[in-house]
């Protein structure tokens, strides 16, 4: 007999059915891998902007400056003569906890008496009050390296705006461990203090009378700030810096000066 030889295919299409559930699964693969890439990027921008906003947010609701205390000294000619008013303000200034570095040189100080306000600029600024384009703001002779003269002329000259007295303050180290502040370049590091100098000089004290203020004998003639600083007084002082909160000082000046000549008056 011969045999069957007959040759007969199955029907089974199974194998196409796992190329396509394969093909499927590498782009679904291929999808989820694009989508995490965008999600990873995308939170990576995210949380970098949202850590630098939360730094600069910090560091404008954050006050970087303190005032520790502030001293009233009254011009005089003698011991036993003195002015009627407190004619200089000595603010001994530090910096918060945790403070970045402030640059006073940026730093604006108001200053009322109820009656007149004064804003004033660090006295090395040549920006606040220049002419249009230039850099001739300063206050007028200007030391770079001598607060002392500086100091001087706060008190006793004029620049091109007024008054120094009206315009300007000055400041004097007391501690700087780095070395890194200067009449030039007054940067405030961690652990600096300084004091800050803001001539008060009234009406009835500017001339010759009294060229005594503090350390500062001989002066040719004081300059009137427009501030009178007669006792009951009610004085607010504002030190606004370049980034942070503003940092406010006020008090009320004693009822009486008596024959003091250097008053404590903050805090």
């Amino acid at each position: 007999m011969k045999a069957n030889n007959a040759l007969h295919l199955k029907n089974n299409t199974r194998a196409q059915v796992g190329i396509g559930t394969l093909i499927i699964f590498i782009a679904m693969v291929l999808v989820a891998a694009v989508a995490a890439a965008v999600l990873i990027q995308t939170s990576g921008t995210l949380q970098q902007k949202a850590q630098s906003t939360g730094k600069q947010a910090t560091q404008e609701v954050s006050s970087n400056l303190m005032v520790k205390t502030i001293e009233g000294v009254r011009a005089k000619n003698t011991s036993t003569d003195m002015s009627d008013t407190i004619d200089l303000l000595k603010l001994k200034v530090g910096l918060n906890v945790g403070s970045a570095s402030v640059d006073v040189n940026q730093v604006v100080v108001s200053i009322s008496d109820g009656t007149t306000a004064n804003n004033l600029v660090y006295a090395g600024n040549e920006k606040s009050y220049a002419s249009t384009g230039a850099s001739d703001g300063n206050m007028s002779a200007f030391s770079d390296t001598n607060a002392t003269a500086n100091l001087e002329k706060l008190l006793s000259a004029t620049s091109t705006v007024g008054n120094n007295s009206e315009y300007y303050y000055t400041v004097e180290k007391i501690r700087d461990e780095d070395s890194s502040f200067s009449q030039a370049n007054p940067v405030m590091n961690t652990g600096d203090l300084i004091t800050l100098y803001i001539a008060t000089t009234s009406s009835a004290s500017q001339g010759t009378t009294y060229p005594n203020v503090g350390d500062i004998t001989g002066l040719s003639t004081l300059k009137s700030s427009g501030l009178t600083l007669v006792p009951r007084t009610t004085v607010n002082i504002v030190l606004t810096p370049e980034s942070g909160a503003a940092t406010t000082a006020d008090f009320v000046l004693p009822s009486s000066y008596g024959v003091t000549e250097t008053v404590q008056l903050y805090p």
